[in-house]
This record gives C-alpha cells, structure tokens and sequence, in this order.
C-alpha cells in the first residue's frame, strides 16, 4: 500500500542544479533580457478544440498543439508506492495515453495491443470493458506480468519477452500510439495502415463494456502507406491521419479518405503532427538518409482540403538531421511532434521541435508570418527564428544528447531531456532497450529547461539537471504547481516519477515505485488527475496511484 514521506528536498536537489545564462545567438550580445515569463497559471493556453471529447487529455501529448502541459495542481512531497497494490489495468508493452472521454467520471484505455474503458469517478480506476485492435491479439495477463519481472542480464529478458512479443518485440510497438476521443465518445486508435474507432455498447451503461465500431485502411487509397503513425482532429471536426509518407483527411464516420498529402521522397514521418485553432499543420518529417535534412512544415486544411500555397499560409523548411541513434530514439531526424508555442496575445507564435544532430538543438519556426523585426539566424532558413544547442549540463566531451520526446511547452518555456546513453550501449531492438536501461543498462541522464526572450528572438537556458533520468517517457508539465515530471531510473530506488521546480529545477515531488518495471513507462506519457493523483501508463499497463498530502 501507499505511504507518505512529508520532506522535501530543496537545498539537497540544488546542489545538482546548474543555472546558465544564455550562451549563444543576440541574447548574449545584447545582455538583457525579456523572458516573457509569466506564472504559468497566468499564460495563454492553446483554443479548446469542439471537436474533441474534453480540453485536456482528449489527444496525446493533451491537447491540439501538443504541449504536455495540464491545470491540475500536483503535491509537493516524496511518496513510496507498490505498483502491485494500485488499481489498474493490464495492457502493452505500450500504454501511451489515457484519455477523457467525452462522459465525465471515464476514461479511454490506449495500448498497442487494445483499447479499454475505466470509470474514473469517486478515487476509482475500474475497467469496464475492452476490445482488441483489428486484427490483433491481446497479451495475456500472465505475459504482461513478464514485461515487469526482474532478470539478471540482457539475454534472459530478451529469451522472456520473445514468446510473446516475437523476435524483434520493437514491432508490438507500432500500434495504437497517437490516439483521441472525439467529442462522440468515440476512441480512434492505429494497427497497421488500419485506423480503428471504438464506442460504448450500451453509452446508457457503460458497465455493458466497449467494441470496435468501425474499421477503415488507408492503404491503397494514399501513396506509400506501410504504417499508421497516429491521428488527430481539425478545428472543424475533420480526422488528420499521419502515416509513414504523409497525411490524409478522413471523415469521422471512417468511410472515405477526402483528400492527402505525400511527403518528398526522401522525407519519411515517425512523430505525430499538431494543429492550430486555423487548422494550420505542422508536421516534422526524417530524412531517410544519415545526416540528410528534415523538413519542418505547416499545411493548411481549407474546407476539407490541403493546400501547400504559400498564398493560403502554408510553408516548409529544412533542419538538421543526424546518425542514428543507438537506442530509444527512432529515425535520422527528430524525435519530436511538433509543439506550439503562442496563443492568444502572446507576441510571437512559434513551434518547436528538437533536431537530429548527435548533440540535439532545440529549433522554433515561425509558424505564421515572420515579425518584422526577426533576423536570419540559419542562413537561407527564415522561418527558423532561433536555434541553441541543448547540454543538459553534461561534459562537452558527451558523444549524444537527444531525445525521442517531444519538448514540453508552457507559456515560453519549454523542458527537453536526454535519452541516449553516450558510449553506444544498445541490444539492437529498441523495446528489449527501454526494458533494460536502467536496471540492466546504465541510465542516459540530462534534463534542460529553456526560455523563448520573445524581445531578442532568441533561447536562453534557465537551468539544467544533468542527474536526471529520463530514458523514454514523456515529460509533463503542471501548470499549477509550476513542475515538470519525468520517469526515470537510479540504483537506490528503482523506477520513480520525479517533479522538478519549472523555475529552479529543485526536486519538488516524487513517487517511487522500486525495482519493478510496473514503474516503467516505457514511451508513455505522464498524467495526474485532477485531484492530484498519479495516473501512470506503465508498460504493462495503466494505474492510478492516490496520492494525499
């Protein structure tokens, strides 16, 4: 069962915080400053989009622009937790999102291998049903429970996970990644080129449990589609598929692909894609070469149809790629979906991803039209309005630092973390590395948070943590509170979800889960509730955790 540690550890957590300044581009030559900070419970928030079930937690990443960013107030405190013991739900070895569904007190059950329904209400996480993905096959309860077994090397855990997983387990993790719930109460979810949409029985009763309601594969109707890579919804109720070449715009009943797009050939997509409150699209595809450019882009949906005109707003522009990266992280490009960055009044609008170079930057766009006053920082790039490597705090001498995240935005801030090990160490499949770093692999440590100076147009680092572990999941922000969390791991206690002060980088809040990879969020998101409990999508599945200050 649970109990409480009521200390907490500021001056301790400082002592491994390190506060820079801004190191390159105007924000140094000028010397002054103009953070546009404001306490995020005062910022502008991105448009609700009417087409989705509720604000927040209707889409991964939380809302239309993708910014990790949620209002629930989270408690300041270290908590120790069995896993074992929480309320929940088996499913996997991806669970990346939890999502609220359109009936307050519920919530939709997103994994790669199902979709399930909980009921929410009054401190409770209770399945109510489930339903697996077309022409899939549910993992057991049994095999889950393998996924969090300890093992003692590298071999054994591969030899476990084999049986169920199949000989490259990376392949289980292709499903149901980039989900929603529409304002219906329908759950769309991915398996293949198949987009699936799900609903209650009975929406009277919901004890009656879910199915598959509908089916549709884009396959054949689109240029190269091999894999789904997720969905979301237009601000004028549209489905905006991505998949491995481009994106495609489907009814919502799934019954015709109205129109799409193919990336350039050299181009290949592997994140989600964001979009604005004017159905303007951002997507940030790889270069299927080493080192070849990515291409940042913003295609507007215009009466259910995509336009490339520059004329209609639309726009691309080229970033830097890099080598593949030796575990966690997909692809020559970058590991993010784009975030929006501005709403409402802010001054500048931008978004924002992390580029592919072996020691990432950090890159916004302009996502509208380039200010005045905004100077070329890349040389024939000037929808690229700032650029500044990421360190993480770690020794300039550190051979990776990069990220399959996306960056974590609130208000002009933003949270970006390491999650490549320097030195190579990899077992060749990516779900066998997110099983063992950490108990069996040395952890990838860095975390940084950064500051758009919307008076310069540039980014300044406000503090960096190279302690920190977060190997694969998600980072998120509660505005509230004002803390990031990230899942990490350290050989005195095991998996954890750690908060970290957004202004200081202090150790705030932490729920330690022990040496059991339940604890593991392998890919998932973070998420608490509204009344400040933990809810953790953990590779064999979702849980709440009740947390009481």
């Amino acid at each position: 069962m649970y109990y409480i540690s009521k200390f907490f550890l500021g001056l301790a957590a400082l002592t491994a915080v390190s506060f820079m300044s801004c190191s390159d581009d105007d924000c140094d030559k000028k010397g002054g400053s103009d953070n546009g900070s404001l306490p995020l419970s005062q910022i502008n928030t991105p448009k609700r989009n009417p087409y989705l079930a509720a604000e927040h937690y209707s889409i991964t990443h939380f809302n239309s622009a993708q910014t990790d960013a949620f209002p629930y107030a989270v408690a300041d405190g270290t908590f120790r937790v069995d896993p074992m013991q929480a309320e929940g739900g088996w499913s996997g070895p991806v669970n990346l999102m939890t999502l609220s569904a359109a009936v307050d007190g519920y919530m939709w059950g997103m994994s790669s291998d199902r979709v399930s329904y909980y009921r929410t209400s009054n401190g409770a996480f209770t399945k109510l049903g489930e339903a697996g993905l077309p022409s899939g096959t549910m993992k057991t309860d049994e095999q889950l429970r393998i996924l969090t077994d300890k093992y003692e090397n590298v071999s054994d855990l591969y030899n476990a996970i084999v049986p169920f997983l199949g000989t490259n387990p990376m392949f289980a993790i292709a499903s149901g990644n980039y989900v929603l719930c529409d304002k219906d109460n329908y759950a769309y979810s991915n398996i293949g080129t198949t987009i699936a949409r799900y609903c209650l029985v009975d929406p009277k009763n919901p004890d009656a449990g879910i199915k598959l309601d509908k089916q549709f594969d884009v396959q054949g109707s689109v240029g190269g589609a091999k894999s789904l890579v997720g969905v979301i919804m237009s601000y004028d109720g549209h489905l905006v598929v991505a998949y491995n070449k481009g994106i495609a715009i489907v009814d919502r009943n799934l019954t015709q692909i109205i129109d799409s797009y193919q990336l350039p050939a050299d181009q290949v997509l592997s994140n989600s894609i964001s979009i604005d409150e004017h159905n303007g699209i951002y997507l940030a595809s790889n270069s299927n070469v080493e080192n070849g450019k990515g291409l940042m882009q913003k295609i507007i949906l215009k009466n259910g149809k995509l336009s490339t005109s520059e004329a209609d707003g639309a726009w691309q522009s080229a970033y830097d790629g890099g080598p593949m990266a030796p575990s966690i992280k997909m692809g020559y490009g970058t590991g993010s979906t784009p975030t929006l960055m501005g709403f409402g009044d802010d001054e500048d609008k931008l978004v924002v991803i992390t580029d592919g170079a072996k020691r990432m930057k950090i890159v916004a766009f302009w996502r509208d039209n380039i200010p005045s006053d905004a100077k070329e920082v890349v040389a024939g790039s000037p929808r690229i309005a700032g650029v500044r490597p990421i360190t993480c705090g770690l020794p300039e001498s550190t051979e990776w630092i990069q990220s399959e995240q996306s960056v974590a935005c609130a208000g002009y801030g933003a949270f970006v973390v390491n999650n490549i090990l320097s030195g190579g160490a990899t077992t060749g499949d990516k779900v066998v590395d997110v099983l063992a770093i950490g108990p069996l692999i040395e952890t990838p440590r860095g975390a940084e948070r950064l500051q758009w100076n919307t008076a310069d147009n540039c980014w300044e680092t406000i503090w960096t943590r190279a302690d920190i572990s977060s190997p694969s999941m998600i980072p998120a922000i509660s505005t509230p509170s004002e803390m990031v969390f990230v899942n990490g791991y350290s050989q005195a206690d095991g998996w954890e979800v750690t908060g970290l002060d957004w202004n200081t980088g202090e150790t705030r809040h932490r729920v330690i889960f022990g040496d059991t990879s339940r604890g593991n969020g392998t890919y998932a998101i973070i998420q608490y509730l509204e009344n400040g409990d933990l809810l953790f999508n953990s590779v064999s599945g979702p849980f709440r955790v009740k947390l009481k200050p």
